[in-house]
């Protein structure tokens, strides 16, 4: 019995592990999708890129509590985009793109 407790814990915290790893975002995809034009309506041709060249003004983006509202508003009024799941794998890799400006 003893033995599947522990069994049962390390199951559990390797299953929170991945979904703590995931929920953080990817930064590189992060980069792609901040560098990709079709974010905004794609008739506009310009990405987040086109305002902020390589993050330029964006390295205490990170810092804000409300990120993901800020990078919608970007896109919603700058791109003409329609905006991004707060919660969506998409969003998150953003974020994570956006923190690592900081860290440059």
């Amino acid at each position: 019995m003893k033995a599947f407790k522990i069994a049962f814990i390390c199951t559990l915290a390797i299953g929170l592990l991945v979904v703590v790893a995931l929920a953080a975002g990817d930064p590189a995809k992060g980069k792609i999708l901040f560098n990709d034009p079709k974010l905004g309506n794609g008739t506009v041709g310009v990405s987040c890129n086109s305002c902020h060249p390589n993050g330029k003004g964006l390295e205490k983006a990170g810092d804000r509590t409300d990120l993901a509202q800020f990078v919608n508003s970007c896109i919603v009024n700058a791109l003409k985009g329609k905006a991004i799941d707060s919660k969506s794998a998409a969003m998150a890799d953003l974020i994570a793109h956006l923190k690592s400006l900081k860290a440059r």
